[in-house]
């Protein structure tokens, strides 16, 4: 991607929903003024030991900071079919589109087990199985957003002659950022998405995990390969989240980090904004340096 320093990377940040409004708005409003070139919230019915808090749900956060920024997109990271159908979110999507003024970003992800898949009280499904119930929610959430009157018949979903009008203001959708760490999801992320997003693989060290995440870079670039697509034409998303060692422990570990992002060919990268539950302030200060010293270092990017 032609791609050779830190510079060169966007970088994004999740907020995560977990403080009243009074409290988490000016988050919002600080990630624009700061330059993220993103700006992301969770979607979950719970997460983590966040399950047993306060948790707040992500397209009526963003609906309200969209009130809160006016260039930012903002966008969700990730929603997964666990607890949505694509129906009534295409039409909660095209709301939260008109309200971002066409700026809204969706990240798409196939869900895991866990508080999400179990609250409602649902059989269990093997890993393939969700895999399959992923790839037949992108496909009717991509035709519900673009076809008026679109039906589908599937073995998770059904629709018949849903309308979405007025539409979305950005056609002929919302971009899809598609989160896959299998050959067949990355298939997915390929065909539907303006982005590809990854956790890397479960690591215990930090040395493994960029070890996880080169591997699956290197599986997505065979794919990009074989489905004949310009590597160019589809967006690199990190999320640093998912690293066993915080990017938030001092300016130079985090420019380390968006260093050997860039290496391996991400145009993107999302880090989370440290909560004080369970970063710590210390964590905080370091965030707002990076926010201060790194960001303003970097031309605008702003997709």
């Amino acid at each position: 991607m032609g791609r050779t320093s830190s510079a060169a990377i966007r970088i994004g940040v999740v907020i995560v929903p977990d403080d009243r409004w009074a409290a988490a708005r000016n988050r919002w409003r600080r990630a624009e003024q700061y330059g993220f070139d993103h700006a992301w919230t969770y979607d979950h019915l719970g997460w983590r030991h966040y399950s047993d808090g306060p948790w707040f749900a992500a397209v009526p956060t963003l609906a309200a900071a969209a009130a809160e920024t006016t260039t930012i997109p903002l966008g969700i990271f990730v929603a997964t079919p666990n607890f949505r159908h694509p129906i009534p979110f295409m039409r909660e999507l095209n709301t939260l589109d008109d309200i971002c003024g066409g700026r809204f970003v969706l990240g798409l992800g196939a869900g895991d087990d866990g508080y999400d898949a179990e609250v409602l009280g649902g059989s269990p499904l093997s890993r393939h199985a969700r895999v399959d119930r992923f790839a037949e929610f992108v496909t009717a959430l991509d035709g519900a957003l673009t076809v008026d009157g679109f039906n589908h018949a599937g073995r998770f979903f059904t629709a018949r002659g849903s309308r979405n009008l007025p539409g979305t203001l950005r056609r002929p959708r919302p971009d899809f950022v598609v989160a896959a760490n299998s050959s067949r999801t990355m298939r997915l992320a390929i065909r539907y998405g303006a982005g590809w997003a990854t956790t890397g693989v479960p690591a215990q060290t930090q040395g493994e995990w960029w070890r996880g995440v080169g591997g699956r870079t290197a599986m997505f670039d065979s794919e990009v390969e074989r489905a004949e697509r310009a590597p160019d034409s589809i967006d690199r998303y990190l999320n640093l989240d998912a690293a066993p060692e915080s990017p938030v422990r001092s300016v130079r570990a985090f420019e380390d980090t968006l260093g050997r992002a860039v290496e391996l060919g991400f145009t993107d990268v999302v880090m989370r904004w440290p909560t004080a539950d369970s970063d710590g302030s210390a964590a905080e200060a370091i965030f707002e340096r990076i926010a201060g010293e790194v960001l303003p270092t970097r031309p605008d990017q702003s997709v």
